[in-house]
């Protein structure tokens, strides 16, 4: 494989003093378009207002900064509205209307990342607006919006015309916008900075892990998702997703090296990846990562609504289930060497504190 793997920021499509639009183009990041994946974040600034829209893919929205409010609907079912902060997952299926809202001083940004095998363009989002410039009324002739919406003249005219923003828009800071009820949020968002740790080691980091079990929409969206924290100079475990899935990683929060090794133990990648960097995994292509000392965060989706890792060193790693006579074989080294390599690391899982 012999594609750029480097981790990339997205790049600003469209947007002005009411919020932005960015995107992550295959171009770039050609495993965007061999990997079927679309990437992109909605940035809103106060009173910002993104338009309905529904698009061509499954995605999982993840809050990276912020708070405010979306409007979800689902097909065939009433509008959810619900109040989004900073670390909220949220599941959007083939077919869910979105509307996005900020009321709050602070920008709200929502990264995107999900499935584009039965979109348009492989690798890219294609969004369908309802309303706007580019919305689906300013498409059809007057006289089908009056039939379709049974409606006279002036207020076709009105349905068509009337809203010249393109995606975001500001609205006046005196405009009533549905309050979130809190009813609406079960089984619609998940905090992950908030929910039960899957997995803490202590001096080391820890995962939340986004599955059907803790919200059964990724299992519509055909995807799962993990927020990880990784404090300073801790490492984590090299390993693979074991179920031919694709990870697709958002650097959310610090910095760190990282590693990738591919096919015939080839070395891929070795880099410093930062906060708004995107980069993706080849399906069983080996990771690992090392925090500096600020710490590294991260959000990732994985391709199957319920992944399943291989870790290679730690207590749980592969090597500990293998038996020390092939192991010794293998490695081509003598007992007391395959004897101390089996004796490390027996207590940590996953991830690994700072060398003392």
């Amino acid at each position: 494989m012999d594609l750029d793997l480097s981790p990339k920021l997205a790049k600003k499509v469209y947007g002005d003093d009411a919020g932005s639009y960015y995107a992550w183009c295959p171009d770039e990041l050609p495993m965007l378009r061999q990997g079927n994946i679309g990437a992109a974040k909605l940035a809103l600034e106060k009173n910002g207002f993104a338009l309905p829209l529904y698009s061509d893919s499954s995605k999982v929205a993840y809050v990276l900064q912020g708070a405010g409010v979306a409007g979800i609907i689902l097909p065939e079912s009433e509008e959810k509205v619900i109040a989004i902060k900073k670390g909220d997952a949220i599941a959007l299926p083939f077919g869910v209307i979105t509307w996005w809202y900020n009321k709050e001083d602070t920008e709200l940004v929502v990264l995107f990342m999900g499935d584009t095998s039965k979109g348009h363009k492989p690798g890219q989002f294609t969004d369908f607006f309802l309303t706007g410039a580019n919305g689906i009324f300013t498409g059809f002739t007057t006289d089908f919006v009056k039939r379709a919406w049974d409606v006279d003249d002036d207020t076709a005219t009105a349905l068509i015309g009337n809203q010249k923003g393109k995606g975001i828009v500001k609205l006046d800071a005196n405009f009533k916008m549905p309050e979130p009820k809190p009813d609406h949020r079960k089984g619609m968002a998940l905090n992950c900075e908030e929910a039960p740790l899957d997995t803490d080691i202590k001096n080391a980091g820890n995962v939340v892990l986004l599955n059907t079990k803790n919200l059964p929409l990724v299992g519509q969206v055909g995807m799962g998702a993990d927020l990880v924290r990784l404090e300073g100079n801790a490492m984590c475990s090299p390993g693979f997703s074991c179920d031919s899935a694709l990870q697709v990683t958002y650097i959310v929060k610090g910095s760190g090296r990282l590693q990738v090794v591919g096919v015939d133990g080839k070395r891929v990648l070795e880099t410093i990846v930062k906060a708004g960097n995107l980069l993706i995994v080849p399906r069983f292509f080996v990771v690992s990562k090392i925090a500096d000392p600020d710490g590294l965060s991260w959000f990732s989706i994985i391709t199957t609504p319920n992944p399943m890792f291989t870790h290679l060193a730690g207590s749980i790693g592969a090597w500990k289930a293998i038996s020390p006579e092939v192991l010794q074989a293998a490695f081509k080294v003598p007992a007391e060497i395959e004897k101390l390599f089996r004796s490390k690391r027996t207590n940590d899982a996953i991830f690994f504190p700072p060398p003392k």
